[in-house]
């Protein structure tokens, strides 16, 4: 069976139309949920006076893909027929819509079975990139590593991994450097930009991995002890060494930024984040218990991209002002 992009593409353009199913006709879920449906929350939703959602179902196999609770309800109330739209795709594309169906509304997915559902899709989808499972599982993509390291899937060799938009990038900064180094001691004599094409990333920076081979240091860069000096300009991947404040304040100040419209939004993001620790913790204490997931996801989902567009800044290396 043909898989679909079921992690990017919109729901509805996934679904069919609307239609009654028969409830003796259907199969429980493939659920992410690993201690199955909560009682309480389906006797809820028994009792309400309101027209549920239409549920969402597997139709190769008529198992449940997204509505157990609701499906559970309408059996309570003892209705033979239920609104449902149809997913045609393969099992594997089944369970990442079950996930990311479960992270978006109703009741929210616990860490273990978010956890779970992560380590499932890095085996079905090996080349997918950690930020686009964390968006799928509801995880932060660190925590995908980890748990892709932990795994038994070997995609260290994988040049190129699927981003949440469904285009191929190249992997980890962290991960292209090493590859890189491999690279040069099989092949010494290949060129930086034959290397660089080969693993993804620009040849500036497969030039600073031979060097820092040759002087014997680390191929990754430490983000520990960077001193950055006035009048240099950092080096790929040394940005978090730099003060938070004064980094912050020169960029305020340059004129690159400040005078053309993307500058401007980008100086707005950083200051929007650059608040004291102890604000942070106010915010979380401020969001409402039925709001959480959402807060959760929005959050991941906007730091994820921001982590995307610092990965691009660190491909691309220094640029010079004209």
């Amino acid at each position: 069976m043909i898989k679909v992009d079921v992690g990017s593409i919109p729901l509805p353009e996934l679904l069919s139309a609307k239609r009654m199913l028969r409830i003796g006709d259907l199969r429980p879920a493939d659920s992410p949920r690993m201690n199955g449906e909560d009682v309480d929350h389906a006797r809820t939703l028994a009792e309400l006076d309101v027209t549920l959602p239409a549920i969402i179902v597997h139709e190769p196999t008529m198992r449940v893909i997204d509505g157990m609770h609701r499906l559970a309800a309408a059996r309570a109330r003892g209705e033979e027929f239920i609104a449902a739209r149809l997913f045609h795709g393969s099992i594997e594309d089944a369970f990442v819509l079950a996930v990311r169906c479960n992270g978006s509304h109703g009741l929210p997915l616990s860490l273990s079975d978010r956890v779970a559902a992560a380590e499932r899709i890095i085996v079905s989808y090996p080349q997918w990139s950690d930020r686009r499972i964390a968006r799928t599982a509801g995880l932060s993509p660190t925590t995908v590593g980890a748990l892709r390291r932990r795994s038994n899937v070997h995609s260290g060799q994988l040049n190129s991994r699927i981003g949440a938009d469904g285009k191929a990038r190249p992997p980890g900064v962290a991960l292209a450097r090493q590859r890189a180094s491999e690279l040069i001691l099989l092949r010494p004599d290949a060129s930086l930009r034959e290397i660089a094409r080969e693993v993804g990333i620009a040849p500036n920076t497969v030039r600073d991995v031979r060097k820092r081979m040759a002087h014997g240091d680390s191929v990754l860069p430490s983000r520990r002890q960077a001193v950055v000096k006035p009048g240099d300009r950092a080096a790929p991947g040394m940005a978090g060494d730099l003060d938070r404040a004064g980094g912050l304040d020169q960029l305020m100040k340059d004129p690159a930024l400040r005078f053309t419209e993307s500058g401007r939004l980008l100086l707005r993001i950083l200051q929007s984040c650059a608040i004291e620790a102890g604000r942070w913790v106010k915010l979380a204490e401020c969001v409402p218990s039925h709001q959480r997931h959402r807060v959760v996801f929005l959050i991941r989902d906007y730091a994820d991209r921001l982590a995307e567009l610092a990965d691009g800044l660190d491909r691309e290396g220094p640029r010079v002002a004209r």
